[in-house]
């Protein structure tokens, strides 16, 4: 009985969104009492009444557990169930993700031997290729993304590598050189497995990887020679891949994007416990729906052959599922699938720890001597400068259900102004890099929409945008807009602007000091990084600013100029501007889609003390 009654006890203290077990027996009781005042009259724990009522209660609590789970199990704030949060997950778009790979810059640093000339040897200039592999101390390994191509020249045709003498002889006779140049790299190890399918179709064949926190699935072909792409949902059928920019403004947007049909495509999904990746691939058969877009609505039809009669003609739904709109896979063949995997903190490491090279693919486009070509590959060493960063443990399933209320409400479209500009400066850098860019409504288009952009060249010099770059965000930008909404792309007015001053200083001071730090402090200000188009000069920020410094008495005059052409060299924007005229309320307001620039401060701020 003791046994009994501690049991009782752990039960009753649960509380659900029915009855809970004391609710319960407590209803029954008077529900028995009520209505069988004869029958049975003692309804104590040890009486045979109270086995019924606690039996009953029991039961009844049983099932408001159940009804309380499935309740909770709907909410994914409550619901702890893996299979039910991985669908509320899903519905909310929040991607799972395993343990994220590490990224780091290293530094490949080669010799190569000089020329009769006492030149670089050009010809015994390597590319280090991509997927070549290097290991840090801690035993984590980085892959590199792309080339490092030591014969690279820059726009003005000398080397990107940064170039020192080595060796000399005893007469100053240069006889090597050490050349350095950067590549990204990106931890984890690259695993590559084949997949026989058979003759048999099956829609939207699901392939589970054998390895779990997948990164980055770097190819899928089968052995049709077919390739397959990763898209975002199987009703995608379009794919932006970068291609190498050949246009006059390669070295500021050095890809370009290029929209290619992908009817083989494949979605991912990633399993929430074991976080290992599944690939799903489409459902419509490349045999026989190559070619269709839309299948033979007659193939639909449902046949009855021992029937003469039909209310309506019957449709098969599980035709509709092999079309081509959802993409297409090929049977009686082989998947070649490469991925990469791996990831966690522990791949974050330290500054100079990723020294061995671990797998070297080298490559001389100059065919040099045998000799020279094992020297100069001997000779290849690389390092980190930096600490390798982004590496991340999985998230947990608590860490997951916490994104769920901002990426359902963000919804991956562009609605707001503030979407718009969130899409521009997501633009991966190799597609060209905008600086600063706002949005304006067309007062002449009530559908359509202005998008003023302005980028900077390699001396951090503001200049129109390249027509590639606007080509590519262009593209980039359309899967998420709406289908009535315009988006116009438009260069930013550069006003080139000169700030003089005169200010009378305390008589005590050094006044060429005095000065000098007001125009420390200006330049500072004036940096095009606090810069922004459209926004606005306050003068009385510039004043209190001046009078921060120590020594200024009084300010006698501040004045804008405008800077237009070529002056002494110097190259300004074309763009005329009227300070006075658009100056109002002690602002000075730029034009619709205006970016202020003081491209010089060195020469364009003059200050000057009153006598």
């Amino acid at each position: 009985m003791g046994l009994k009654q501690e049991a009782l006890k752990s039960v009753r203290v649960r509380k659900y969104i029915a009855r809970d077990f004391d609710g319960m027996r407590a209803l029954l009781l008077e529900y028995a009492r009520a209505y069988y005042p004869t029958k049975i009259a003692d309804f104590s724990e040890q009486s045979l009444g109270g086995l019924f009522l606690d039996f009953a209660s029991y039961v009844g609590d049983s099932l408001s557990f159940y009804l309380d789970h499935l309740y909770s199990e709907l909410d994914p704030a409550t619901a702890v169930e893996p299979d039910n949060v991985q669908r509320q997950l899903t519905a909310a778009g929040v991607p799972i993700i395993g343990a994220s790979p590490s990224l780091v810059k290293v530094t490949a640093y080669i010799e190569v031997p000089a020329d009769s000339s006492q030149s670089i040897m050009v010809s015994a200039l390597p590319i280090i290729r991509a997927n070549s592999t290097f290991t840090a101390d801690n035993g984590t390994i980085f892959n590199l993304l792309a080339d490092i191509d030591f014969s690279q020249t820059n726009s003005n045709g000398s080397l990107a590598a940064s170039v020192k003498i080595g060796k000399q002889s005893a007469t100053n006779v240069t006889k090597t050189y050490i050349l350095a140049l950067s590549g990204l790299c990106i931890s984890g190890q690259e695993a590559t497995e084949t997949i026989t399918v058979s003759a048999d179709f099956v829609p939207f064949r699901q392939i589970t990887l054998q390895n779990p926190n997948v990164s980055n699935i770097v190819s899928v072909n089968d052995s049709l020679g077919n390739i397959y792409y990763e898209v975002n949902a199987l009703t995608n059928d379009v794919v932006y891949k970068n291609v190498l920019n050949t246009a006059s403004d390669s070295d500021l947007v050095p890809e370009a994007i290029k929209v290619i049909p992908a009817p083989y495509r494949f979605v991912t999904n990633v399993d929430i416990t074991s976080r290992q990746t599944t690939l799903t691939f489409g459902g419509g058969n490349a045999d026989s729906l190559q070619d269709d877009v839309i299948p033979d609505p007659s193939s639909f039809a449902i046949s009855f052959p021992y029937t003469k009669t039909f209310s309506r003609i019957p449709v098969n739904p599980e035709k509709l599922l092999t079309t081509t709109t959802l993409g297409v896979a090929a049977t009686n063949t082989t998947y070649t699938i490469t991925y990469r995997y791996g990831g966690g903190l522990n791949h974050n490491v330290i500054v100079d720890s990723i020294q061995t090279l671990r797998n070297l693919d080298v490559y001389f486009p100059g065919n040099p001597a045998p000799n020279i070509a094992a020297a100069v590959r001997s000779s290849i060493e690389v390092t980190n400068t930096e600490r390798s960063s982004g590496g991340e443990d999985a998230p947990s399933i608590d860490d997951l259900k916490a994104l769920i209320p901002s990426i359902r409400n963000s919804q991956e479209r562009i609605v707001t102004r503030e979407d718009l500009i969130a899409r521009v400066y997501t633009l991966p850098s190799n597609f060209g890099r905008v600086f600063r860019a706002a949005v304006h409504s067309n007062p002449h288009n009530p559908l359509s929409t202005q998008l003023f952009i302005v980028s900077r060249n390699s001396d951090g010099q503001l200049i129109p945008s390249p027509d590639t770059l606007k080509s590519n965000l262009a593209k980039y930008l359309t899967p998420y807009r709406l289908i009535t909404d315009a988006i116009d792309v438009l260069d930013a007015a550069v006003i080139n602007l000169a700030f003089s001053f005169d200010v009378l200083v305390d008589p005590s001071l050094n006044k060429t000091i005095v000065v000098q730090n007001v125009l420390t402090k200006l330049q500072s200000f004036f940096d095009i990084k606090n810069f922004h188009i459209d926004q606005p000069i306050t003068l009385s920020e510039i004043s209190n600013l001046i009078f921060q410094i120590p020594g200024i008495i009084s300010i006698n005059k501040m004045k804008f100029d405008t800077r237009v052409g070529t002056i002494n060299n110097r190259q300004y924007s074309d763009v005329i501007f009227n300070v006075e005229a658009n100056t109002k309320y002690g602002l000075v307001f730029p034009p619709t889609g205006g970016l202020f620039n003081v491209a010089y401060p060195d020469v364009d701020i003059v200050g000057k003390v009153s006598v």
